[in-house]
């Protein structure tokens, strides 16, 4: 068993089919029963681990093998000397065969099983073992009574598998109620949901058993990004700045200077060795302050075309409409862009620019996209709520229609390019909320990029775009802070690159 956050390799994740396909084939080569307690028993050394000082324990199970888990849980938990009850919501002669088994060893064993919850105190612990990953609609009254019986315990919920309610392959609630778990022990296999849209919030930290199962022959739907993004690959002494690469970026019109100008500032923290910024506002300053070695040029994108084949653009960030002027020369000409805010939205309304952008990558120029929901919306012609329903499908869907890499921004980024599994990016979190940090990202992810400028394709640039989340994500759960400003979020990620001698400069292992 082991804590899955932040995990320190990159790790399969398995939707509703794949996990179905690896449960049926370990269960033909298992003795009857073998995996439901196998899971039972993972689970109460779990509730052992996180509440060893409890006196009760409330198990409620549902009318599915998810709620023969939580049977089997109860009957070992009880051996273990500890006062259990569960409260049983189905119809015995309905339940699956695993699940009656379960239910037959919890009675023998003498478990408490009625259909009033305990009170519990808060060194208690409960156990949502009410709905599995197979749940497709919203839970029935009885159901969803007490999934908010749940949610107004006092002490840790643990939930089995997936919180109740959840929609473990998108991460989203199947309806208005869903658990909201402290602690959720994947079985298995990884579900996608627990780690982007509302599942984080609903799983807690996230646990995991195999259970003694391989899973290495099943293809997964996702990957979570690992710490393994980071390898070594030190500077050499002889190398300058001409090594490094170069930035441009383009945006900040009429009162969104800062904007761009945080873009510029977290491409020049992140190691690039020239950066160079465009304000589209006449009246902008001319040089950066705070930044001094920043070079600004009021027009460079008219610069020669072979200078804009050799330099990595960040174009959009506070751009307004004034960021229509360079665009179409840039997506022609660029060949490395990453494309954010207003360029995006000005990108959903404009079909010639559309057109452009499709056909980037056929001419060896890639591209990145990073939308926050709203903007993904607007170039899929959708919905914010859309694509929050389905966040892996969306990033897929942006990826395909644009043929260039897309990080989805948002509770459990989504890293998607053409013809490779999808990424799920586990850091960050609510500190992030706060105006300037996507322009701190986009900037973030020109810096890195320009340094592997010679890895032109599209998997390269994939791998560029997962590294910057997650060190963009990282360097906000390491402030510890409930609210960080974005002009301080550059500074943690410059301090990152310290945090190792060699620093974050490492390559994704799948």
């Amino acid at each position: 068993m082991q804590r899955i956050l932040p995990p320190a390799q990159t790790l399969p994740l398995f939707g509703v089919e794949r996990t179905r396909a690896i449960e049926q084939r370990a269960s033909a080569a298992l003795p009857p029963h073998a995996l439901v307690r196998r899971a039972g028993a993972a689970v109460a050394r779990l509730a052992l681990a996180l509440a060893p000082h409890a006196q009760r324990v409330w198990i409620a199970a549902g009318p599915g093998n998810n709620g023969g888990d939580g049977l089997e849980a109860a009957a070992q938990l009880l051996a273990a000397g500890k006062a259990v009850q569960v409260t049983l919501c189905a119809d015995a002669s309905r339940m699956p065969d695993d699940a009656r088994d379960a239910l037959a060893r919890a009675q023998a064993a003498g478990v408490s099983i009625g259909s009033v919850p305990p009170e519990l105190d808060a060194g208690d612990i409960a156990i949502d073992a009410l709905l599995g990953i197979g749940a497709s609609r919203p839970p029935g009254d009885a159901l969803a009574a007490l999934i908010g019986r749940i949610n107004a315990l006092p002490c840790p919920v643990l939930a089995v598998d997936t919180p109740s309610g959840l929609d473990t392959g998108t991460g989203q609630a199947l309806g208005d109620v869903c658990v909201r778990a402290d602690h959720t022990l994947a079985l298995l296999a990884l579900k996608p949901g627990l780690f982007t849209g509302a599942g984080r919030d609903h799983a807690g930290s996230v646990w995991f058993d195999a259970l003694e199962v391989d899973s290495a022959d099943e293809p997964p739907d996702a990957w979570l990004v690992g710490a393994n993004i980071v390898t070594a690959r030190p500077r050499a002494h002889a190398q300058h700045k001409g090594s490094f690469g170069d930035v441009a970026v383009i945006g900040g019109a009429a009162g969104m200077t800062g904007a761009a100008l945080l873009a510029a500032r977290a491409a020049h923290a992140a190691g690039a060795g020239r950066v160079y910024l465009s304000l589209l506002d006449p009246a902008a300053p001319s040089h950066d302050p705070l930044r001094p070695e920043l070079m600004l040029r009021r027009v460079w994108w008219k610069v020669a075309e072979e200078t804009l084949a050799h330099t990595t653009v960040v174009c959009g960030c506070g751009g307004s409409d004034a960021v229509r002027e360079p665009l179409p020369r840039l997506l022609a000409t660029s060949a490395r862009l990453v494309l954010d805010a207003d360029a995006l939205n000005l990108i959903a309304t404009d079909s010639q620019l559309q057109a452009l952008l499709r056909a980037r990558a056929a001419r060896q120029r890639f591209s990145v996209l990073t939308p926050h929901p709203l903007e993904a919306a607007r170039l899929l012609e959708s919905s914010a709520a859309a694509v929050q329903a389905d966040r892996l499908a969306a990033a897929r869907a942006l990826a395909d229609r644009f043929d260039c890499v897309v990080v989805l921004k948002g509770s459990g980024s989504v890293i998607a390019a053409p013809g490779e599994v999808a990424r799920i990016n586990p850091t960050g979190n609510a500190a992030l909320a706060t105006a300037g940090t996507g322009d701190v990202l986009a900037g973030w992810l020109g810096g890195l990029w320009a340094q592997h400028a010679s890895d032109a394709t599209q998997h390269g640039t994939l791998q560029v775009a997962c590294r910057a989340t997650f060190g963009h994500g990282a360097a906000a759960d390491a402030a510890a802070t409930p609210v960080l400003r974005a002009g301080d979020l550059i500074e943690r990620l410059h301090a990152s690159l310290s945090a190792s001698p060699r620093g974050l400069d490492r390559s994704l292992a799948r």
